[in-house]
Protein backbone atom coordinates (compact mmCIF):
# COMPACT_ATOMS: atom_id res chain seq x y z
CA UNK A 1 0.00 0.00 0.00
CA UNK A 2 1.38 3.62 -1.06
CA UNK A 3 2.07 5.40 1.87
CA UNK A 4 0.02 8.59 2.32
CA UNK A 5 -0.15 11.90 4.08
CA UNK A 6 -0.76 11.63 7.75
CA UNK A 7 -4.21 13.28 8.60
CA UNK A 8 -5.61 12.16 12.03
CA UNK A 9 -3.94 11.05 15.58
CA UNK A 10 -5.16 7.65 14.81
CA UNK A 11 -2.62 7.63 11.84
CA UNK A 12 -0.07 9.00 13.00
CA UNK A 13 -0.50 6.41 16.19
CA UNK A 14 -0.49 3.43 13.35
CA UNK A 15 2.47 4.90 11.45
CA UNK A 16 4.78 5.15 14.54
CA UNK A 17 3.34 1.36 15.20
CA UNK A 18 4.46 0.89 11.45
CA UNK A 19 7.78 2.46 11.71
CA UNK A 20 8.39 0.59 15.00
CA UNK A 21 8.38 -2.71 13.18
CA UNK A 22 10.85 -1.54 10.46
CA UNK A 23 13.22 -0.24 12.46
CA UNK A 24 15.76 -3.20 12.03
CA UNK A 25 15.28 -2.73 8.20
CA UNK A 26 18.46 -2.18 6.10
CA UNK A 27 18.80 0.44 3.40
CA UNK A 28 18.57 0.44 -0.15
CA UNK A 29 15.64 -2.84 0.64
CA UNK A 30 12.05 -2.27 0.44
CA UNK A 31 11.54 -2.27 4.11
CA UNK A 32 14.23 0.70 4.39
CA UNK A 33 12.46 2.79 1.46
CA UNK A 34 9.08 2.69 2.88
CA UNK A 35 10.18 3.33 6.66
CA UNK A 36 12.20 6.72 5.08
CA UNK A 37 9.55 7.40 3.87
CA UNK A 38 7.16 7.05 6.59
CA UNK A 39 10.08 8.92 8.72
CA UNK A 40 9.68 11.72 6.54
CA UNK A 41 5.56 11.80 6.66
CA UNK A 42 6.03 11.81 10.75
CA UNK A 43 8.32 14.44 10.95
CA UNK A 44 5.92 16.85 8.88
CA UNK A 45 2.80 15.45 10.39
CA UNK A 46 4.68 16.47 13.89
CA UNK A 47 6.10 19.81 12.99
CA UNK A 48 2.39 20.90 12.35
CA UNK A 49 0.48 19.27 15.23
CA UNK A 50 3.41 18.57 18.13
CA UNK A 51 5.86 20.82 17.90
CA UNK A 52 8.94 20.73 20.54
CA UNK A 53 8.89 23.73 22.72
CA UNK A 54 11.82 25.64 23.42
CA UNK A 55 14.01 25.33 27.00
CA UNK A 56 12.19 28.61 28.95
CA UNK A 57 14.50 31.43 28.50
CA UNK A 58 15.30 31.43 32.29
CA UNK A 59 16.27 27.77 32.61
CA UNK A 60 18.71 28.25 29.67
CA UNK A 61 20.53 31.07 31.12
CA UNK A 62 20.85 28.91 34.29
CA UNK A 63 21.62 26.40 32.61
CA UNK A 64 24.00 28.19 30.78
CA UNK A 65 25.63 30.00 34.33
CA UNK A 66 25.82 26.29 35.27
CA UNK A 67 27.83 24.99 32.60
CA UNK A 68 30.37 28.19 32.34
CA UNK A 69 30.49 28.27 35.89
CA UNK A 70 29.26 31.41 35.93
CA UNK A 71 27.74 33.57 39.26
CA UNK A 72 24.86 35.98 38.80
CA UNK A 73 27.28 38.44 39.45
CA UNK A 74 29.37 37.64 35.97
CA UNK A 75 25.98 39.13 34.48
CA UNK A 76 25.73 42.21 35.56
CA UNK A 77 26.87 43.80 32.29
CA UNK A 78 24.00 41.61 30.60
CA UNK A 79 21.37 43.19 32.54
CA UNK A 80 22.97 46.48 33.64
CA UNK A 81 22.68 46.83 36.90
CA UNK A 82 23.27 43.93 39.86
CA UNK A 83 18.93 44.50 41.11
CA UNK A 84 17.97 44.24 37.62
CA UNK A 85 19.53 40.59 37.12
CA UNK A 86 18.13 39.69 40.15
CA UNK A 87 14.33 40.45 38.91
CA UNK A 88 14.62 39.24 35.45
CA UNK A 89 16.54 35.77 37.05
CA UNK A 90 13.48 35.54 39.64
CA UNK A 91 10.99 36.14 36.79
CA UNK A 92 10.13 39.29 38.07
CA UNK A 93 11.20 41.69 35.55
CA UNK A 94 10.90 40.79 31.87
CA UNK A 95 14.28 40.33 29.03
CA UNK A 96 14.49 42.79 26.96
CA UNK A 97 16.06 42.92 23.37
CA UNK A 98 19.35 44.65 24.56
CA UNK A 99 19.33 41.88 27.55
CA UNK A 100 18.63 39.37 25.18
CA UNK A 101 21.23 40.84 22.87
CA UNK A 102 24.29 41.02 25.66
CA UNK A 103 23.06 37.13 26.67
CA UNK A 104 23.67 36.07 23.46
CA UNK A 105 26.92 37.25 22.40
CA UNK A 106 27.94 36.24 26.62
CA UNK A 107 26.19 32.81 27.11
CA UNK A 108 26.08 31.75 23.13
CA UNK A 109 22.77 30.83 23.57
CA UNK A 110 20.31 30.61 20.54
CA UNK A 111 18.37 33.99 20.18
CA UNK A 112 15.36 32.19 19.16
CA UNK A 113 15.38 30.44 23.16
CA UNK A 114 15.93 33.39 24.75
CA UNK A 115 13.35 35.10 22.24
CA UNK A 116 11.12 32.19 22.85
CA UNK A 117 10.08 32.16 19.39
CA UNK A 118 11.07 29.00 17.51
CA UNK A 119 13.01 30.17 14.46
CA UNK A 120 13.38 34.12 15.56
CA UNK A 121 16.35 35.82 14.84
CA UNK A 122 17.17 38.84 17.15
CA UNK A 123 15.74 41.83 14.58
CA UNK A 124 18.47 43.57 12.31
CA UNK A 125 19.78 47.35 12.77
CA UNK A 126 20.99 48.77 9.52
CA UNK A 127 22.82 50.95 11.29
CA UNK A 128 24.89 51.02 14.52
CA UNK A 129 22.04 52.75 17.05
CA UNK A 130 22.62 53.63 20.80
CA UNK A 131 19.32 53.36 21.61
CA UNK A 132 19.79 54.89 25.25
CA UNK A 133 20.63 58.13 23.75
CA UNK A 134 17.43 58.89 22.55
CA UNK A 135 15.31 61.52 24.41
CA UNK A 136 12.49 58.63 25.41
CA UNK A 137 11.74 60.51 28.77
CA UNK A 138 11.01 63.60 26.90
CA UNK A 139 9.22 62.07 24.11
CA UNK A 140 6.51 60.24 26.81
CA UNK A 141 6.50 63.72 28.47
CA UNK A 142 5.42 65.38 24.99
CA UNK A 143 2.79 61.81 24.57
CA UNK A 144 4.24 61.26 21.52
CA UNK A 145 5.10 57.69 23.19
CA UNK A 146 2.83 56.26 25.28
CA UNK A 147 3.86 56.37 29.00
CA UNK A 148 5.70 52.90 29.92
CA UNK A 149 7.07 53.66 32.91
CA UNK A 150 10.89 53.30 33.56
CA UNK A 151 12.35 53.38 30.40
CA UNK A 152 15.28 52.03 31.09
CA UNK A 153 16.49 48.82 29.52
CA UNK A 154 13.35 48.83 27.29
CA UNK A 155 14.75 51.67 24.88
CA UNK A 156 15.42 49.41 21.30
CA UNK A 157 12.23 48.05 21.74
CA UNK A 158 10.17 51.73 21.95
CA UNK A 159 12.21 52.97 19.34
CA UNK A 160 11.90 50.25 17.20
CA UNK A 161 8.19 51.03 17.60
CA UNK A 162 8.45 54.24 17.01
CA UNK A 163 10.41 53.68 13.59
CA UNK A 164 8.37 51.47 12.46
CA UNK A 165 4.67 53.87 12.79
CA UNK A 166 7.07 56.64 10.98
CA UNK A 167 7.83 54.15 8.01
CA UNK A 168 10.85 51.86 8.85
CA UNK A 169 14.00 51.72 8.96
CA UNK A 170 14.24 52.76 5.42
CA UNK A 171 12.45 56.00 6.22
CA UNK A 172 14.85 59.17 5.22
CA UNK A 173 14.81 60.26 8.63
CA UNK A 174 17.34 57.88 9.75
CA UNK A 175 20.03 59.11 7.12
CA UNK A 176 20.17 62.11 9.93
CA UNK A 177 22.43 59.78 12.00
CA UNK A 178 24.69 60.19 8.66
CA UNK A 179 24.47 63.77 8.02
CA UNK A 180 23.84 65.34 12.06
CA UNK A 181 22.20 67.88 10.03
CA UNK A 182 21.07 71.18 12.32
CA UNK A 183 22.85 69.76 15.60
CA UNK A 184 26.27 70.59 17.20
CA UNK A 185 29.18 68.81 15.80
CA UNK A 186 30.03 65.08 17.28
CA UNK A 187 26.84 66.10 19.38
CA UNK A 188 25.48 62.80 20.09
CA UNK A 189 22.38 63.67 22.09
CA UNK A 190 21.46 65.99 19.56
CA UNK A 191 22.41 63.96 16.62
CA UNK A 192 19.63 61.40 18.65
CA UNK A 193 17.02 64.34 19.32
CA UNK A 194 17.16 65.77 15.65
CA UNK A 195 16.00 62.08 14.44
CA UNK A 196 13.21 61.87 17.02
CA UNK A 197 12.26 64.99 15.39
CA UNK A 198 11.97 64.38 12.05
CA UNK A 199 10.28 60.73 12.93
CA UNK A 200 7.53 62.60 14.91
CA UNK A 201 7.21 65.43 11.94
CA UNK A 202 6.96 62.34 9.97
CA UNK A 203 4.09 60.57 11.38
CA UNK A 204 2.27 64.03 12.46
CA UNK A 205 2.11 64.74 8.75
CA UNK A 206 0.75 60.57 8.22
CA UNK A 207 -1.87 61.29 10.93
CA UNK A 208 -2.97 64.96 9.59
CA UNK A 209 -2.96 63.90 6.10
CA UNK A 210 -4.93 60.47 6.00
CA UNK A 211 -7.47 60.03 2.95
CA UNK A 212 -8.56 63.62 2.73
CA UNK A 213 -5.27 64.49 1.45
CA UNK A 214 -5.20 66.46 -1.67
CA UNK A 215 -3.28 66.28 -4.60
CA UNK A 216 -0.18 67.97 -5.62
CA UNK A 217 -0.48 70.88 -7.71
CA UNK A 218 2.21 73.03 -9.30
CA UNK A 219 3.40 75.14 -6.65
CA UNK A 220 5.43 78.15 -7.90
CA UNK A 221 6.70 81.46 -7.31
CA UNK A 222 3.14 82.98 -7.11
CA UNK A 223 2.10 80.49 -5.05
CA UNK A 224 4.98 81.95 -2.58
CA UNK A 225 3.54 85.51 -3.53
CA UNK A 226 0.15 84.84 -2.54
CA UNK A 227 0.98 82.81 0.82
CA UNK A 228 3.12 86.70 1.73
CA UNK A 229 0.21 88.52 1.62
CA UNK A 230 -1.74 86.32 3.79
CA UNK A 231 0.31 87.78 6.81
CA UNK A 232 -1.29 91.03 6.46
CA UNK A 233 -4.47 89.21 8.00
CA UNK A 234 -5.49 88.23 11.69
CA UNK A 235 -5.48 84.53 10.92
CA UNK A 236 -2.69 84.50 8.72
CA UNK A 237 -0.86 81.74 10.07
CA UNK A 238 -3.85 79.82 9.73
CA UNK A 239 -4.93 81.06 5.96
CA UNK A 240 -1.50 79.95 4.67
CA UNK A 241 -1.76 76.75 5.95
CA UNK A 242 -5.52 76.49 4.46
CA UNK A 243 -4.35 77.71 1.41
CA UNK A 244 -1.54 75.10 1.13
CA UNK A 245 -3.66 71.94 1.83
CA UNK A 246 -5.64 73.28 -0.99
CA UNK A 247 -2.18 72.91 -3.21
CA UNK A 248 -1.73 69.53 -1.59
CA UNK A 249 1.14 71.28 0.65
CA UNK A 250 0.63 69.91 4.41
CA UNK A 251 2.03 72.63 6.78
CA UNK A 252 2.53 71.11 10.61
CA UNK A 253 3.68 72.20 13.98
CA UNK A 254 6.11 70.18 15.18
CA UNK A 255 8.32 71.95 18.86
CA UNK A 256 11.91 71.40 18.56
CA UNK A 257 13.44 69.30 21.28
CA UNK A 258 16.37 70.21 23.53
CA UNK A 259 19.83 70.21 22.48
CA UNK A 260 18.93 71.19 18.64
CA UNK A 261 18.25 74.21 17.28
CA UNK A 262 16.06 73.33 14.35
CA UNK A 263 13.81 75.68 12.44
CA UNK A 264 12.17 73.61 10.14
CA UNK A 265 12.06 71.02 7.66
CA UNK A 266 10.54 70.10 4.24
CA UNK A 267 10.13 66.42 3.01
CA UNK A 268 7.35 64.56 0.86
CA UNK A 269 4.76 62.43 2.04
CA UNK A 270 5.05 58.77 0.58
CA UNK A 271 6.97 60.66 -2.13
CA UNK A 272 4.33 63.16 -3.59
CA UNK A 273 2.73 65.84 -1.22
CA UNK A 274 5.40 68.27 0.08
CA UNK A 275 5.26 68.61 4.12
CA UNK A 276 6.90 71.21 5.87
CA UNK A 277 6.96 71.00 9.32
CA UNK A 278 8.09 74.47 11.26
CA UNK A 279 9.74 74.48 14.93
CA UNK A 280 8.59 78.27 15.39
CA UNK A 281 11.58 78.29 18.21
CA UNK A 282 10.39 81.46 18.39
CA UNK A 283 6.88 82.43 18.70
CA UNK A 284 7.03 85.67 16.42
CA UNK A 285 5.15 86.52 12.96
CA UNK A 286 8.52 87.74 11.44
CA UNK A 287 10.23 84.08 12.10
CA UNK A 288 7.22 82.01 10.94
CA UNK A 289 6.69 83.98 7.50
CA UNK A 290 10.24 83.66 6.56
CA UNK A 291 10.97 80.28 7.66
CA UNK A 292 7.82 78.75 6.02
CA UNK A 293 8.62 80.86 2.57
CA UNK A 294 12.08 79.39 3.25
CA UNK A 295 10.64 75.59 3.17
CA UNK A 296 8.23 76.30 0.43
CA UNK A 297 11.43 77.59 -1.53
CA UNK A 298 13.12 74.11 -0.76
CA UNK A 299 9.25 72.50 -2.25
CA UNK A 300 9.88 74.43 -5.30
CA UNK A 301 13.34 73.91 -6.42
CA UNK A 302 14.96 71.68 -4.25
CA UNK A 303 13.00 68.48 -3.35
CA UNK A 304 11.83 67.36 -6.83
CA UNK A 305 15.70 66.63 -7.55
CA UNK A 306 15.41 63.93 -5.16
CA UNK A 307 12.15 62.87 -3.70
CA UNK A 308 13.15 60.92 -0.59
CA UNK A 309 14.95 63.65 0.51
CA UNK A 310 14.65 65.32 3.96
CA UNK A 311 15.84 68.76 3.78
CA UNK A 312 16.02 69.94 7.60
CA UNK A 313 17.13 73.50 8.75
CA UNK A 314 19.06 75.47 11.27
CA UNK A 315 18.74 79.06 9.59
CA UNK A 316 20.61 80.51 12.06
CA UNK A 317 23.89 78.82 10.92
CA UNK A 318 23.32 80.20 7.52
CA UNK A 319 23.31 83.86 8.27
CA UNK A 320 25.54 86.44 7.30
CA UNK A 321 27.44 87.02 10.68
CA UNK A 322 28.09 82.86 10.65
CA UNK A 323 29.92 82.70 7.70
CA UNK A 324 28.35 79.13 6.44
CA UNK A 325 27.41 78.94 3.03
CA UNK A 326 25.10 76.18 1.44
CA UNK A 327 24.39 76.75 -2.16
CA UNK A 328 20.62 75.14 -1.64
CA UNK A 329 20.09 77.55 1.42
CA UNK A 330 21.57 80.67 -0.10
CA UNK A 331 18.89 80.02 -2.98
CA UNK A 332 16.02 78.99 -0.72
CA UNK A 333 16.52 82.66 1.30
CA UNK A 334 16.66 84.32 -1.55
CA UNK A 335 13.67 83.18 -2.99
CA UNK A 336 11.92 83.54 -0.25
CA UNK A 337 13.35 87.31 0.34
CA UNK A 338 12.27 88.23 -2.96
CA UNK A 339 8.57 86.73 -2.52
CA UNK A 340 8.54 88.53 0.84
CA UNK A 341 10.09 91.80 -0.05
CA UNK A 342 11.10 92.17 -3.99
CA UNK A 343 15.08 93.11 -3.75
CA UNK A 344 13.86 96.15 -5.99
CA UNK A 345 11.59 97.43 -3.80
CA UNK A 346 13.69 96.46 -0.78
CA UNK A 347 16.34 98.69 -2.00
CA UNK A 348 14.94 101.69 -3.07
CA UNK A 349 13.28 101.35 0.57
CA UNK A 350 17.22 101.50 1.77
CA UNK A 351 17.97 104.24 -0.56
CA UNK A 352 15.21 106.67 1.17
CA UNK A 353 18.06 106.29 4.68
CA UNK A 354 15.02 107.03 7.19
CA UNK A 355 14.45 103.80 8.67
CA UNK A 356 11.36 104.90 11.51
CA UNK A 357 8.56 102.50 12.57
CA UNK A 358 6.24 104.75 10.49
CA UNK A 359 8.62 104.59 7.35
CA UNK A 360 8.37 100.46 7.79
CA UNK A 361 4.42 100.81 8.18
CA UNK A 362 3.98 102.62 5.36
CA UNK A 363 6.21 100.77 3.54
CA UNK A 364 4.86 97.40 4.49
CA UNK A 365 1.01 98.57 3.41
CA UNK A 366 2.38 99.14 0.14
CA UNK A 367 3.60 95.91 -0.28
CA UNK A 368 0.64 94.11 1.73
CA UNK A 369 2.85 92.08 4.09
CA UNK A 370 2.81 92.24 7.78
CA UNK A 371 4.93 94.59 9.14
CA UNK A 372 6.69 92.27 10.91
CA UNK A 373 8.25 90.92 7.78
CA UNK A 374 9.89 94.10 7.08
CA UNK A 375 11.12 94.93 10.92
CA UNK A 376 12.89 91.48 10.47
CA UNK A 377 14.51 91.45 7.88
CA UNK A 378 16.05 94.82 8.52
CA UNK A 379 17.22 93.91 12.26
CA UNK A 380 18.33 90.81 10.25
CA UNK A 381 20.84 92.46 7.64
CA UNK A 382 21.54 95.23 10.46
CA UNK A 383 22.78 92.61 13.01
CA UNK A 384 20.50 94.76 15.22
CA UNK A 385 18.48 92.87 17.39
CA UNK A 386 17.59 95.36 20.22
CA UNK A 387 15.51 97.80 17.16
CA UNK A 388 11.91 97.32 16.01
CA UNK A 389 10.58 94.74 18.60
CA UNK A 390 6.94 95.85 18.94
CA UNK A 391 6.77 95.60 15.16
CA UNK A 392 7.61 91.87 15.19
CA UNK A 393 4.17 90.03 16.33
CA UNK A 394 5.41 88.30 19.59
CA UNK A 395 3.49 85.33 20.59
CA UNK A 396 1.18 85.58 17.36
CA UNK A 397 2.01 82.31 15.73
CA UNK A 398 1.81 79.23 18.02
CA UNK A 399 -1.74 80.05 19.43
CA UNK A 400 -3.05 78.99 15.49
CA UNK A 401 -1.06 75.77 15.00
CA UNK A 402 -2.45 74.63 19.27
Amino acid sequence: MFPKIIKSEDEYVKVLSRINTLMDAAPGTPEGDELEVLSALTKIYEDAHHPISLPDPIEAIKFRMEQLGLKQRDLIPCFGTKSRASEVLNRKRTLTLSMIRSLHDKLDIPADILLNQPGEELPFSPIDIEWNRFPIREMIKRGWIVDVGDPRGKEEEIMRSYIQKAGGFDNIAISQFRKGVGTKQNDKASQYALVAWCLRAIIHAQELAGDRITKVQNISFDDLRTVSRLSILENGPTQARDYLAKQGVILIYVLHLPNTRLDGAAFLYEGKNPIISLTLRYDRLDYFWFCLLHELAHVIKHLPKKKDRLIVDHLEIFSPSKGKKDPEEEEANKLAQEALIPEKEWNDFLAKGNYGASEILSFSRKLRIHPSIVAGRFRYEQHNYRIFSHLLGNREVRKHFN
